[in-house]
């Protein structure tokens, strides 16, 4: 199967990150791609990328229209102009693994959303542990996020089948109803459990960080209501309470979570939220 993928990438203040990242697309076995990079701050990515000799005439260059006006709108100023059948989201201070959309669009032959498990790693480089490795499998809705449980932007998906916006209403968790808006017309994704994606925590971003876990639980509350009130209609009739299955654990890991890392610092949410998953 081929196609082109629209890779989609905000940069806020990224000149550390906008080269690793561009070049980890570059790094594609893939060809067929167009990297879609957002100003969000008014810096020249297209002149930073010249001077590092990483330009690529697959490379667009798009400005947000804003200062800090967020990722989500970032994102969404590029999802109103790509034509491409394709679309995959890359976080500017993320990488792809090279087979990432070789091994993606292969898989869209039988399902519209692809999903990939991911190296998490700290700043320094550090490995700190897989998120959703293992076998290929399918995964409806209702147990998505028992496997992919953090970090949702590491879709690519066929927009063909499947087309949605980033809610500008959410501080975060914005990936994770981004995904369920899509799963209403698409019954499952099928996940590649091969590590595809390395995923960087950084100490400040909009998962970590100063008044970061208020405004996580506030966004998770306000996506479980809208599971709970049947805002969401998924192709998957079951899918609904599957997440918010998950939801609810996750808020109690979250009222828990500083508690224990007081006791184990350095603890990743991750590592206390799956204990209680399983």
């Amino acid at each position: 199967m081929t196609g082109t993928v629209a890779i989609i990438t905000p940069a806020f203040e990224a000149s550390r990150w906008i080269g690793p990242c561009a070049r980890s697309v570059l790094d594609q076995t893939y060809a067929d791609w167009e990297h879609w990079i957002i100003a969000d701050d008014g810096l020249d990515y297209e002149a930073l990328l010249a001077s590092a000799g990483l330009r690529d005439p697959r490379q667009r260059f798009l400005a947000s229209g804003t200062i800090g006006g967020g990722a989500s709108r970032a994102r969404n100023v590029a999802l109103d102009r790509i034509g491409a059948p394709y679309a995959a989201i890359l976080d500017v201070d993320d990488r792809f693994k090279p087979a990432k959309l070789s091994e993606a669009v292969a898989a869209l032959a039988h399902h519209a959303i692809v999903s990939v498990a991911l190296d998490e790693f700290d700043e320094a480089g550090t490995r700190l542990r897989l998120v959703g490795a293992g076998p290929d499998r399918e995964l409806a809705p209702a147990v998505y996020k028992w496997t992919c449980l953090s970090m949702d932007s590491m879709l690519v998906w066929d927009r063909r089948k499947a087309d949605a916006r980033y809610d500008l209403t959410l501080t975060n968790m914005t990936d994770l109803e981004l995904l369920l808006q899509l799963f209403r017309t698409v019954p499952a994704a099928w996940h590649l459990g091969t590590p595809l994606h390395d995923y960087l925590k950084l100490g400040v971003s909009m998962s970590n960080g100063p008044g970061v876990t208020e405004k996580m639980i506030r966004s998770k509350r306000e996506i479980l209501r809208r599971l709970e009130t049947g805002f969401y209609t998924l192709a998957d009739p079951a899918g609904p309470e599957g997440m918010a299955a998950f939801l609810r654990l996750s808020l109690k890991a979250e009222e828990t979570y500083s508690a224990a890392a007081a006791l184990r610092p350095g603890l990743l949410f991750e590592d206390h939220l799956e204990p209680m998953l399983r």
